[in-house]
Formats: structure tokens, sequence, C-alpha cells
């Protein structure tokens, strides 16, 4: 088959679909694989480096788009993008369909075979092509969190970690997966004060003994939440229903009762947002603020560390997408990890959570 990537083009992402060492495994399989030219240059990556590895480099992503059977991306396709792909291809990459209708009805317009990142599944169940973007971004939301606190960004002008003989940052953590682990890991290691919610007493125990009591951990009710996000000077939202919109637990009328200048990082944007009023900003202008509290709703967090993101999620599709590459869409039929992962296909939408958010028939 032949692999294409295209040059991500959404608002400061720069991590890319295929690393060289992950070409290297492509073409040693029997494959061919084309590259946008600088489709790699947001980790270092130079053209050479992709040709050494035996790919090809094409000037422009219509190219990559006109030839390529299947298109490996990270971000989901923008408008020009989708409107390149055609009914004989396979695109992989994340997709985050439930709270953008115009992508997926692009994507039923194509025809694609359009296979999310973030729905595959493994044999246990779990989502291992998200698993890493989800410990760049629990790990990244504590550092968005602090900056937003200081001062000269319109923050209460805190540290996380307090100093001796002044208290430290009350952090906390909603859902207990794997944004909200790697998130509590930084806030407890800068000596944050830390709190966990979740609705799986055992996962609770889990982290309880994760942590060694380090963490308080309660489960997630609406009074819960709601009390807990009263004496927080962060909260990071790091809820998740695989494929479908994300669980709005803080409403706006709760911001009244926070802290002013108090920090919401909401990690679920990519899902549609865990907080009632977040809409996705940008790496450029991150934050906003509504009833003095400060919104961090960056849709594409792990693209700020591309070099980090780009390694950690080659390591986990490679052996996928090899997969589809050997088999096409019969690897999808052949495998319920793919199966899983198959949002649209000839015009439809086929994963059941994605259609339900959707509401598309």
């Amino acid at each position: 088959m032949l692999i294409g990537v295209p040059k991500e083009i959404k608002n400061h992402e720069y991590r890319v679909g295929l690393t060289p060492s992950s070409v290297r495994e492509y073409v040693a399989a029997g494959h061919k694989v084309i590259v946008q030219a600088g489709a790699g240059e947001g980790i270092g990556a130079a053209n050479a480096d992709y040709e050494r590895a035996g790919a090809g480099i094409v000037d422009t992503a219509g190219e990559v788009f006109a030839r390529a059977g299947m298109i490996v991306k990270v971000k989901e396709p923008q408008p020009d993008e989708w409107r390149q792909l055609s009914e004989d291809q396979i695109l992989f990459t994340y997709l985050h369909l439930a709270p953008d209708p115009d992508q997926a009805r692009g994507l039923m317009a194509s025809g694609c075979a359009a296979i999310a990142y973030e729905t595959v599944t493994d044999h246990a169940g779990g989502l291992p092509l998200l698993a890493p973007m989800s410990e760049v971004a629990g790990r990244l939301a504590l550092e968005a969190a602090g900056t937003a606190l200081r001062a000269v960004t319109g923050g209460r002008g805190l540290l996380l970690g307090g100093v001796p003989g002044v208290p430290a940052a009350r952090v906390v953590v909603l859902g207990g997966g794997v944004v909200g682990t790697h998130a509590a890991r930084m806030a407890v290691g800068l000596g944050a004060e830390v709190t966990i919610l979740d609705r799986s007493l055992p996962r609770l125990r889990q982290l309880d003994e994760l942590f060694g009591g380090r963490v308080r951990t309660l489960f997630s009710t609406l009074q819960t939440v709601e009390d807990e996000i009263v004496g927080a000077d962060v909260v990071i939202g790091a809820v998740l229903v695989p494929g479908a919109s994300a669980p709005r637990l803080v409403t706006r009328a709760m911001l009244g009762s926070m802290k002013a200048r108090a920090v919401l990082v909401d990690v679920a944007i990519d899902q549609g947002g865990c907080f009632e009023i977040s809409h996705a900003t940008t790496h450029a202008d991150p934050t906003y603020e509504v009833d003095a509290v400060i919104h961090y709703c960056v849709a594409n967090m792990p693209g700020a560390v591309p070099l980090t993101s780009s390694h950690a999620l080659n390591n986990a599709t490679l052996a996928f997408g090899l997969a589809l590459a050997h088999g096409g869409l019969g690897a999808v039929e052949a495998d319920p990890r793919l199966r899983a992962g198959l949002n649209v296909r000839q015009g439809r939408i086929v994963n059941d959570a994605v259609a339900q958010s959707l509401q598309f028939t």
C-alpha cells in the first residue's frame, strides 16, 4: 500500500503522523511512503531523514491526498483536507467527531473509511492509541495551570507547590483515568494539595494505593464536584466517555462560588469539554475568563511538545498502522480492536457512541 503523510495544518500543531523511524518500518514491510516536504520540521526531522528511511518527498498535501491509499495524520482533518479524501482511501488519525458535526459530515461526504485513534481498543478494552497523548496532556495540564495562576498572565499569583509557611495550591482533578492520574502525579510532585474525583470505586482504590495516601480520593457526585471546586485553585477536567461527548460536570452557575482567578483546565475539550462554558482555544490564545475564572481549553495540548508526543504516538500506532497497510479494510473486519476504531465508512457513522452523540442516523 502507498502510505501518505501530510504536514499538519491545525493551529500550532507541530506533530507528525509518521516519524522517520516508523517510515523505515513501513518500507521494510514492503510498503511505499510519501511525505509532504517539511512535515517533520516540528520534531527536527528533515526531508533528508525521511528519504534515508525510504520515503519519497512530495511538495504539496494535494499530492499526498491524490496518491495515497492510506493517510496517516495526527489531528482531525481540517476542511481543506477532508475535501481531498476519496472513497477508496483509509484515514488513520485522531478524529474526535462527537463535538464536530461539520467534520463528520465532511468525512461522510468523502466516502472514505476513517479510523480514529481515540476509539481503537486493546484486548482489555483500553484505549492504547489515546493513552500516550493522555499521558502527555495530563502532565501538560499542570504546567498550563501553573502558568495561568501567575499574576503576569492574569492569575491569582499563586505557586502550585507553595513554600514553607505558605499553603500550596489546591488542585481538584475530575476523572481518575490516564489524564487525571498523570495530572495528579505532576501536582503531587510539585507539592500541591490534590483531590481526585471518579465514579469508579475500584479505580479510586487503585489511586489510593498508587499515591500512598498523598492524594484525597472522592466518589464523584454532583454534590462532591460542587463542594470541591469551591475551594480549588485549579480544576483539571479529565473525564472521558470513549467516542462520546464529555459530560458537563461544572456548570456556569458553579463558577460564582469559585475563587476569583482560579483556573479550569479542560483536557476533555477534544470531546466537547466537561465545563459548561468551555470552548476550544489554541496555543496562540490559550485562555479566556468567564465570571472571574480563567479557562484553559487548548484542543491539541500535546502539540506543544511535538518531539515527545510524535514519538510516543508512533510507538503506539505503529503496529495498528502496519496491520491496516497489510490488510486494508480486511484488517478492520478481522480485528475487533480496529473495528472499534472505525468511525466512518461508506458515508455513514458506524461507531455507536459517536452516532449517538451526533444524533446522526
